[in-house]
């Protein structure tokens, strides 16, 4: 019986339409590896599309090689075949014309008329014959890719790919291994046994950026030496470590390290660190600060500065129209489900990224969703 390994190489030497697609939050090590294997199977000249829901936070990846080539909807998925039945009368013209939302073809007959007998209608196959999902820890966190074409997901055979013990497992193929460091090292290891010489230095930026993105710039605790070597082995082959450090942890903006100064000044913490949150009324930021992919940076920057920690939580107040809402912004470790944390209040984002509304003020609310988390916790391995 072949490996999980081997069943990849199979599917990729005897398949030519190629569908890479990721979750709807566009973590870097998911946007980053998606990259390194859609250049990889280019040099192999097969078909190739990268299709992800569109985020704000993708904006931060723009500098990796081939980023312009991710697309954010389908386009012909699917064929639909109108058929003419032309064996008893031909036609000798064919015309058409979009009227009232409908497409009305006008055909002139020959030696006779065509009746609704001589109609058919039917489906082509789908545009792509595999699937590959990275980093992405079940189908729903796919979004409006998965949500609105489920019949092509049902349907089409779909190669897994992630390191979190999250996933769901839900592929054909399942290349969940836990002790890679990265979708990005994933990819590295296959591709290595595969043809390494396939990795050129622009694939190389790609997967080493999956792997500073997934480490916080290796500053996460329990790196393995094989990811460190891993790391080595792509700068060789010309990964561009300088550029990509620039970009994802030195080149902040002024909005950014403003906010990240307000969420310092209020940091709380208790169980020796592990669980550190921070809040910030409406009054004490700037609206246009705090966007989604400002509070994953200072997130990222809170991971490496306290390594201990293993849930954040940025809670702000949000005024509209007079009306306030609280917004919480929950990170956990990867043994740690937030969607568990915070059951009570509907949350929605992934199981170690999520965010909830609470149309209470953030006083009251903030108290509500700390006292709730610190109940659960006690009752975890923490």
């Amino acid at each position: 019986m072949l490996t999980s390994e081997q069943q990849f190489y199979e599917i990729i030497k005897n398949n030519n339409n190629f569908l890479i697609t990721f979750g709807k939050s566009w973590r870097g090590d998911a946007v980053a590896s998606a990259l390194g294997l859609y250049l990889l199977l280019k040099k192999l000249d097969k078909n190739i599309e990268i299709i992800a829901e569109k985020h704000d936070n993708g904006n931060l990846f723009s500098f990796l090689p081939a980023f312009n080539d991710i697309k954010n909807s389908f386009e012909d998925l699917k064929k639909t075949i109108v058929s003419l039945n032309i064996e008893r009368t031909k036609a000798k013209k064919i015309k058409y014309k979009i009227e009232n939302n409908k497409l009305n073809f006008y055909i002139s007959p020959i030696g006779g008329y065509f009746t609704e007998k001589d109609i058919s209608f039917s489906s082509g196959k789908f545009k792509y014959d595999i699937i590959i999902i990275l980093g992405t820890p079940d189908l729903e966190s796919l979004g409006s890719i998965y949500e609105n074409q489920s019949e092509f997901f049902y349907n089409t055979p779909i190669i897994n790919i992630d390191n979190n013990p999250a996933n769901e497992s839900f592929g054909h193929i399942n290349l969940v291994e836990l002790t890679s460091s990265s979708s990005s090292e994933i990819i590295f290891n296959l591709f290595s046994n595969y043809n390494r010489n396939l990795i050129d230095a622009n694939i190389a930026s790609c997967l080493l950026a999956g792997i500073i993105t997934e480490t916080k710039s290796f500053k996460i605790p329990n790196i393995s030496p094989n990811t460190l070597s891993i790391a080595a082995q792509l700068i060789s082959l010309g990964a561009e470590r300088e550029k990509i450090i620039n970009k994802l942890y030195r080149s902040k903006k002024l909005n950014i390290i403003k906010l990240w100064g307000k969420i310092l000044t209020k940091l709380s913490s208790t169980y020796n660190n592990k669980l550190i949150w921070s809040i910030l009324s409406s009054n004490e930021y700037d609206k246009n600060e705090m966007k989604d992919e400002n509070i994953n940076e200072i997130i990222d920057e809170l991971i490496i500065n306290i390594p201990q920690a293993k849930i954040i939580i940025i809670i702000y107040e949000e005024e509209i129209n007079g009306a306030k809402n609280t917004n919480a912004v929950i990170y956990t470790t990867r043994n740690i489900d937030s969607f568990f944390l915070l059951k009570e209040f509907k949350p929605k984002g992934t199981k170690n990224l999520a965010k909830i509304i609470v149309k209470k003020d953030v006083f009251e609310s903030s108290f509500e969703i700390i006292n709730n988390i610190e109940k659960k916790i006690k009752n975890l391995p923490f």
